[in-house]
Formats: structure tokens, C-alpha cells, sequence
């Protein structure tokens, strides 16, 4: 027999398969805009959940988070100190001043895009607002570092370093949330690598031209420490802070990082 070695490098798509992936990436975006557009006091998650589902089923994809591993919700929705994988319910009914993250997935012609988005039900707090502000940047800032030649983690610590950033630039303290990152996307919704959001740079994985990751910062305002609630999917922080999540689907290309999921 013989043994394992580690993969050296990021599987990597061609150009038509990229463009088949951004077509349901494509979708995700407009999905994610269809119920930023819709939000308001007084809706419910499953509400949010249903406008998602109709606008992929809409446009001839498969919602892929339902079902997947027994999820029930064509998207996850998180409020407040509620991290990831919020499940959509009748029960979870929105204010105004509430941070709500969308998680959202879509399945097309065997390929998958997935995104998220976070944004305010009305105004948010001040240090809400920045803390959601400076998750969008950092996720834009760390995006950069998916070039062809990089290695897994030199995306890794292109998060953490603009995490460091971002405290300066927004006049508040961030938290990453220990555990979680992004993944490697493709037929599937997570393949491998695991992507972490901070780290040492110059490890893992080469990132090929057309390599592609889901990236996604997780921040929270009081903690890197997170507890996972007893439906075993909700993960919030323990501190009760307040948490933001952005992600898009990145290939990287000759011509720099393009991002799979555009929010038309």
C-alpha cells in the first residue's frame, strides 16, 4: 500500500467551468438582493427564506443548502450574536436595529455558488454598523491574496492582517471566530482545502489559476469563542456579542481574483 500525501496544490477549473460556476453564483447574488430588498420589521426568517428559494428555483437552480445534511432552510439566516447557520423559522421575527446575516447557496448544471451577505433590518447601532462595514472590507481586502502562485494561507492571513486594519480604520474591536473559515467549492458546496481566516502565511496548498474558494470572514465585537445551540446547526458567540459574515465565491485567474458570486 502505499500513503497519503497531501494534495500540493488547489484543483483548479477551467475557464468555461468558472463560468458556469459565476451562472449559479449569479443566482446566490441575485437572491441575496431580492431579500435585502424585501427586509423590514415585523417579517420572519422563514419569510426571507421563501423569497431566496422562489428567486433560485426561479431562475432553473436547486436551493443547495436544503437538505444538506439534513438542513432544513434554502438559506441560513443568523441575527445579532447568532454567527452561522441560523435555520429560517416562523419563530424568529424581526426588529428593527437587528444584523442579519443571509448564507445562501444554489446548485446549476451540477455547479455551486455561495455567498453571504449581512445587513441591517432598519438602522443599526453605531458600533453594529461598523463592526458589518468592516467584515465587507475585510473580505474584499483578503479576496486579493487569491492569485495563481499564492499559497492557502497567504488568503488566510490576507483576512487576519486586514482584521488588524480594520480596527484602525473603523475605530472598532474585532474578534475572529475561532474554527470556522471558508472551503473549496465546485459540484459541491464544501470540497477541500479548509480555509481559515487567520494564520501564517506561505503554507498549504498552491493556489493554481483556476483555483477556487469560498471565502468567508466571520467577526464578531467581544469574542473569538463561539457555542453551537441544541437544534445543532445555530452557532452563536457565548458572550452574546454581535457577529457579521460576508462571503463570496473567488476563482483565482491570470487576471487577478473574480469573484463568482456578483450581486447584480
Amino acid at each position: 500500500m502505499g500513503f497519503r500525501r497531501k494534495t500540493k496544490a488547489i484543483a483548479a477549473k477551467t475557464p468555461e467551468q468558472l463560468d458556469a460556476m459565476e451562472a449559479a453564483g449569479k443566482i446566490v447574488g441575485d437572491a441575496l438582493q431580492a431579500v435585502r430588498a424585501a427586509v423590514k420589521p415585523g417579517m420572519t426568517t422563514l419569510d426571507l427564506d421563501k423569497i431566496a428559494e422562489d428567486v433560485i428555483r426561479s431562475a432553473g437552480a436547486v436551493p443547495t443548502f436544503k437538505g444538506y445534511q439534513g438542513f432544513p432552510g434554502s438559506i441560513c439566516s443568523s441575527v445579532n450574536e447568532m454567527i452561522v447557520h441560523g435555520i429560517p423559522s416562523d419563530d424568529v421575527v424581526l426588529k428593527d436595529g437587528d444584523l442579519v446575516s443571509v448564507d445562501c447557496g444554489a446548485t446549476l448544471g451540477g455547479w455551486v455558488g455561495d455567498s453571504a451577505w449581512s445587513f441591517g433590518v432598519g438602522e443599526l447601532a453605531e458600533d453594529v454598523r461598523l463592526l458589518n462595514e468592516a467584515t465587507e472590507w475585510v473580505l474584499m481586502e483578503g479576496l486579493k491574496a487569491m492569485v495563481p502562485g499564492n499559497r492557502l494561507t497567504d488568503v488566510s492571513w490576507a483576512l487576519e492582517k486586514a482584521t488588524y486594519e480594520a480596527e484602525k480604520k473603523f475605530g472598532v474591536d474585532l474578534y475572529i471566530v475561532d474554527g470556522y473559515g471558508g472551503h473549496g467549492i465546485g459540484h459541491t458546496m464544501h470540497e477541500d482545502p479548509f480555509l481559515a481566516n487567520e494564520g501564517k502565511p506561505g503554507r498549504g496548498p498552491v493556489i493554481q489559476e483556476g483555483s477556487v474558494l469560498a471565502i468567508e470572514p466571520m467577526l464578531t465585537l467581544g469574542t473569538e469563542d463561539s457555542v453551537v445551540l441544541g437544534d445543532d446547526w445555530s452557532v452563536v458567540t457565548v458572550d452574546g456579542s454581535h457577529a457579521a459574515h460576508w462571503e463570496h465565491t473567488v476563482a483565482a485567474t491570470a487576471g487577478g481574483p473574480r469573484i463568482l458570486t456578483p450581486r447584480r
